[in-house]
């Protein structure tokens, strides 16, 4: 597939000019880089992705994961991108040196990220799936347990997942009835169904590894009861003899999009011989989990923005290339016809998908230079990132993934019939990411942990910490040329979010908890959409910086364009944060009044 799917020239601005990598390289931690190097890492993931993954896009879409013989079959070009993933160190890219990493920095490998997702998201999927699982077998497996499962896993020969939802419970992790019995043999033994489970079984490796979630026998209810298991399809046993372990593939979806890679239906134990390993401590399988949750999270926000990226290149290709129409004025139908790029509504549909794909790739590198700067700074700065993180990941989790929607959903329409066709790249975009706002937690769930756990937890601190950042950035801009409008309307609507926030949380104390959190998914759109802007305010910043100082004639229209679509978001997307205001400040439980059965013929 031909195309432009990502700009390595925007990715560097954000990496360098607007949150500086060369910075990080100055700690201790990542002192064996330089910038030099870090590009180095940067040209390695473009050259990778226009030489193995990008030509299979269409292909692995075309040729969807299918079930025989009790096997999973994928592309067949899966198994060498996983042995050049697992070759390349990208599995284990950001682990510390001293787990065999290559301990680069999470802003740098963000943008990696950025450029595999948006030349072929489902041929990332099965490495981010694999570095997931085996960050946390790291964290909280028992010795015997890594070295059994982690060089195989590092190297790209054996997947990794995360098994967690199951047919009766879907997100509700407390009713999960998968159960794990003990025996004097060092092992549990299995029993239960996982679904919708990514990568859960192919043949382009020799094993897959289950991070897995179920309940010990005997165990207490609800969430407090859920231990964290290693469940392999293969066991090993004797010296490195690889055993069936009693798992079984029972359905592949057939999904709408994402179909590079299977989403499976599994069995445990159906034949009472599916052996798991317990990770950590009974009962504490939930926290523990959470870390790959949050970084898968944080992973599906990145896809959905990349995916957007992708999509937007490629209808600003067709835009420069597709002539139709005139100028409006121009009435002699023998002039040329224009590209349609010259048409105000066609800029206008651009401008949407590249405020939405570039301001939500600044929201993603914000949270990584956080989790970097948990090795960069003295350990009594920590709270402050990890707070952040906290309160960020919801957010950077759902915008990318609503707004992702409708970003592509404009890239279809500036192809017009074409883009609805399978000849151009846009639909398959659409289609890809349209899962994202669904799988690690719908955006419903994201809104209530947003407003129902992240802003109020420590009595505030991690919202004063977030207004703290913003409005550094504020004080930053209000000294440039041109930025202090953009500045004053950041401020004003920080001021909103804090009495809005305010309010919300009294009405918790007065109407109760299901009529506080019943708009939980709006306050995360509003909150969204501010944390965007914040981020098109730093880009502004860096971009008018340079034009202020050294910038090359070359660069000009680049950081012009990057003022203007600065200029596009805050006239054009933060004004919406007004009818979200209003209705959450209203109070009317309209949502809790209406009962099911009100929803008659």
């Amino acid at each position: 597939m031909a195309g432009k799917f990502v700009s390595m020239r925007n990715l560097k601005f954000m990496i360098y000019e607007v949150f500086d990598a060369v910075a990080l390289t100055k700690s201790d931690y990542y002192r064996q880089h330089n910038q030099k190097a870090l590009d180095m890492v940067l040209d390695a993931s473009m050259k990778l992705a226009q030489k193995k993954l990008n030509p299979l896009f269409e292909e692995m879409d075309r040729k969807a994961p299918y079930l025989e013989d009790g096997q999973v079959k994928v592309h067949p070009q899966v198994r060498p991108i996983l042995k050049e993933f697992g070759e390349g160190g990208w599995i284990g890219a950001t682990f510390p040196e001293a787990w065999d990493g290559q301990q680069i920095p999470s802003l740098v490998y963000c943008a990696c990220q950025v450029i595999k997702c948006s030349s072929n998201y489902s041929a990332g999927a099965y490495m981010g799936l694999t570095s997931g699982a085996a960050r946390l077998i790291h964290s909280f497996a028992s010795d015997d347990l890594k070295e059994t499962y982690l060089p195989n896993m590092m190297a790209g020969k054996w997947q990794g997942t995360m098994a967690l939802t199951e047919p009766q419970a879907g997100s509700s992790l407390s009713d999960i009835t998968t159960t794990a019995t003990p025996t004097d043999k060092g092992y549990y033994l299995l029993k239960g169904q996982k679904v919708f489970i990514s990568a859960g079984d192919h043949d382009g490796v020799d094993n897959v590894v289950h991070m897995l979630l179920a309940r010990i026998e005997g165990a207490p209810p609800g969430v407090k009861g859920i231990s964290l298991f290693l469940v392999p399809k293969l066991r090993v046993e004797g010296k490195g003899k690889l055993v069936p372990n009693d798992v079984a593939v029972s359905q592949v979806f057939h999904k709408m999009g994402y179909r590079g890679t299977p989403i499976t239906e599994l069995s445990f134990g159906d034949k009472d011989d599916c052996r798991c390993f317990l990770v950590g401590k009974p009962h504490q399988g939930l926290m523990y989990m959470f870390q790959m949750m949050n970084e898968a999270r944080i992973g599906v926000g990145l896809g959905a923005a990349a995916i957007a990226s992708a999509a937007y290149y490629a209808a600003l290709e067709y835009c420069k290339s597709r002539p139709q129409g005139r100028k409006l004025g121009q009435k002699d139908p023998l002039t040329p016809q224009v590209p349609i790029i010259e048409h105000a509504d066609v800029r206008r549909m651009l401008l949407f998908q590249r405020a939405i794909a570039q301001g939500s790739e600044g929201l993603l590198m914000q949270c990584a230079l956080y989790e970097d700067f948990l090795h960069t700074t003295p350990k009594a700065e920590h709270e402050r990132w990890e707070l952040l993180l906290d309160l960020l990941t919801p957010v950077a989790k759902s915008y990318p993934s609503e707004m992702g929607i409708l970003a592509t959903s404009q890239a279809v329409q500036c192809l017009g019939g074409y883009g609805y066709c399978e000849d151009f790249p846009v639909e398959q975009h659409f289609r890809d990411c349209r899962i994202h706002a669904i799988h690690e937690g719908t955006t419903g769930i994201q809104g209530m942990d947003l407003l129902g756990r992240k802003v109020i937890m420590k009595e505030g601190k991690a919202l004063k910490y977030y207004l703290e950042e913003a409005r550094a950035t504020i004080a930053q801009a209000r000294d440039l040329t041109g930025l202090k409008p953009l500045a004053e309307k950041l401020e004003a609507a920080l001021a909103t979010l804090e009495k809005t926030t305010m309010q919300l949380a009294g009405l918790a104390m007065t109407k109760g908890a299901e009529v506080f959190l019943a708009d939980a998914t709006l306050y995360l759109e509003y909150f969204g959409i501010i944390a965007i802007a914040w981020q098109w305010l730093k880009q502004a910043i860096a971009a008018q910086q340079a034009l202020d100082s050294t910038a090359k004639a070359a660069d000009h229209n680049f950081y012009q364009g990057k003022i203007i679509t600065a200029r596009y978001f805050f006239a054009y997307e933060l004004p919406k944060i007004k009818g979200l205001m209003d209705r959450l400040l209203d109070g009317d439980p309209l949502t809790v009044e209406m009962q099911s059965g009100h929803f008659s013929d």
